[in-house]
């Protein structure tokens, strides 16, 4: 019986898909509505999901939901179906992600090949199960953003295999030293450097960093940081520093932030790892009744889409999401097509807005 059910919800949301009734690229409603739309089991919907994604008329996006496929392309021939690119992200469905991925998937299609997504969470044993199951399914060429880039690889077995089997595979966001994969990424140093070398020219003499430091954009950050205050030896001593691992519990760290903000003398901006920690912090800021930016000035990295709907605006530095996700599926494309590349570092630049601004 169940076999049938699957099957009926299968054949009802090819229709509705062919029909137009869910465009490409739009979310389908939720396991729990097609539950209710059906009146079937989650077993069956995920059955009828599962075949859907085969033909190619959805894609899933972990945590993310079910959206439909570039079907008309992706059906026509069947050598699609051998023609898979995964992806491997430290998270999918949130932050500035769903933009490189949305440029990887623009390219790819468009080339005949199809996408599989894993997202690691940060983690190096997800990051582990996640280049397994690339291998296994034989992909044609891998692009990945490296997990707890600034640690020890615990997965370098794994990486020197995808070397040893010659699958193609590019590193995006972030590169290990001691892998010759090419790689594309921000030049996060300079960026950084430029921020805070904005917020100096300003009149902010004592300036709190907040970095996370088990990935490479937040060390290079971080060393941005201070290469700007040894351009000024005599603030040089007035830097502040907080440093945290992803895996840490933020709340102890945001606490301690806030008490060097608040003390008498204390730094008048803060600069940190990324929007997201931006944002948290405008709140804490906040909840001790200081202004911003009148009493505290406060910077991001990666200009995240919310930061532009908030009051006041954040200040951030860009960040080229679609652009990467673009150039680094062309290059993919290329490494499996025989050519050579090369590895790219984008200049990106900061974006001046109401969060900052020159101290009293």
């Amino acid at each position: 019986m169940s076999e049938i059910k699957y099957e009926k919800v299968r054949d009802s949301l090819i229709k509705d898909i062919e029909n137009g009734k869910y465009q490409e690229g739009k979310k389908l409603p939720t396991e729990s509505e097609l539950m209710q739309t059906y009146n079937v089991s989650r077993y069956t919907i995920r059955r009828a999901a599962g075949e859907l994604e085969n033909r190619h008329y959805i894609y899933r996006i972990q945590g993310g939901g079910m959206f439909v496929d570039n079907w008309k392309k992706r059906i026509k021939s069947k050598f699609n179906d051998a023609k898979m690119i995964g992806v491997i992200t430290t998270h999918l469905a949130d932050y500035i992600f769903p933009r490189i991925i949305s440029g990887i998937d623009k390219v790819i299609s468009e080339n005949g090949y199809s996408l599989i997504l894993n997202n690691t969470h940060n983690n190096p044993d997800e990051e582990r199960k996640a280049l397994k199951r690339m291998i296994d399914n034989d992909v044609s060429g891998l692009i990945i953003e490296p997990t707890q880039s600034a640690l020890p690889n615990k997965n370098l077995d794994l990486y020197n295999s995808l070397k040893e089997k010659n699958i193609p595979t590019l590193l995006i966001n972030a590169h290990y030293n001691n892998l010759d994969f090419p790689y594309i990424e921000v030049d996060d140093l300079e960026a950084e450097k430029e921020m805070t070398n904005y917020l100096i020219g300003l009149g902010h003499k004592k300036i709190l960093g907040m970095f996370q430091v088990d990935d490479m954009q937040g060390t290079k950050r971080l060393r941005g940081f201070l290469d700007a205050y040894m351009e000024h030896p005599d603030i040089s001593y007035l830097n502040e520093t907080i440093m945290y691992q992803s895996t840490e519990n933020m709340t102890p760290i945001l606490k301690e932030a806030i008490l060097k903000i608040n003390r008498e003398n204390g730094p008048t901006a803060v600069v940190c790892y990324n929007d997201e920690l931006a944002i948290q912090m405008m709140d804490v800021i906040r909840s001790v009744d200081l202004k911003i930016p009148k009493d505290v000035s406060v910077a991001g990295f990666d200009d995240y889409i919310l930061g532009r709907y908030i009051s006041p605006r954040l200040t951030t530095v860009a960040h080229p999401k679609e652009k990467m996700g673009v150039d680094a599926a062309k290059k993919l494309i290329d490494m499996i097509n025989g050519k050579k590349v090369t590895s790219k570092s984008y200049k990106v630049n900061i974006m001046p807005n109401e969060t900052t601004s020159k101290i009293d």
